[in-house]
């Protein structure tokens, strides 16, 4: 038998149907109000408006109120832009938390993407957890070929890594990329959800100017806190094919 979703729970969804149909800087009743409304205690309504906050579709001015906030753009799966360059077109501030950067071994998938053929191959490793107002957006685990220990020298927590790129005159011009569904697990403190919510999983292989690989990637995103937007050809159905 499924359990009951706390009440909470429950208000908070009520309260995501009402903001997909208003506007960005729409106003929310006060919590006292809203309290009333749903004959809850206001410890009750403040943990359902929290849950919307950490989701980043309200935000709290002090003395102001509650208001809806601008939802994020869905990046188009095809094209890949600076993460920064990203959250800054949302009106949003850009940060990073650095959890690892290290030269470290690599694991066979790493060594297979980045084509490395030493006995005992390494790679510049570089974890971070990517946030938008100080909210986690991804756990990002970004690896580079071994001689870019340069940039482990970056200001990986509010710099570009696709700048120092740059900067070391490498060019990321092209990639490839798959999209799988993964629990959280460990992440999940890192994002600030359960261990058991479903991620949205980017693996991705970018090449530099010289199509040597560059970097592969694997971003774990909160699905209700970014979207990708895929654009598709439709194949027709094979000749002979059952209707």
């Amino acid at each position: 038998m499924a359990k009951t979703p706390p009440l909470y729970v429950r208000i908070e969804r009520e309260l995501r149907t009402r903001l997909a149909r208003a506007r960005p800087g729409d106003a929310l009743p006060a919590e006292s109000v809203l309290a009333e409304e749903f004959g809850v205690a206001r410890m009750t309504m403040r943990a359902a408006l929290n849950a919307l906050e950490a989701d980043g579709l309200i935000e709290r001015i002090q003395g102001r109120g509650t208001f809806v906030r601008r939802r994020p753009v869905p990046r188009a799966a095809g094209t890949l832009m600076s993460f920064q360059d990203q959250v800054r077109s949302w009106g949003r501030t850009p940060s990073s938390r650095l959890v690892e950067g290290e030269v470290r071994a690599a694991t066979a998938a790493e060594a297979a993407a980045l084509q490395l053929t030493a006995a005992t191959p390494r790679v510049v490793s570089i974890v971070r957890v990517r946030m938008a107002d100080a909210m986690p957006l991804a756990v990002e685990y970004a690896c580079f070929p071994p001689h870019l220990t340069a940039l482990l020298d970056a200001d990986l927590e509010g710099g570009s890594l696709h700048r120092a790129l740059h900067d070391l005159g490498l060019r990321p011009t092209l990639g490839s990329s798959t999209l799988t569904a993964q629990p959280a697990g460990p992440d999940g403190d890192r994002l600030r959800v359960p261990a058991a919510e479903p991620l949205l999983v980017e693996t991705r292989l970018i090449v530099d100017q010289h199509s040597a690989p560059l970097e592969y990637t694997v971003s774990r995103y909160v699905g209700s806190r970014y979207a990708l937007q895929v654009t598709f050809d439709v194949q027709p159905p094979q000749t002979g094919a059952p209707s």
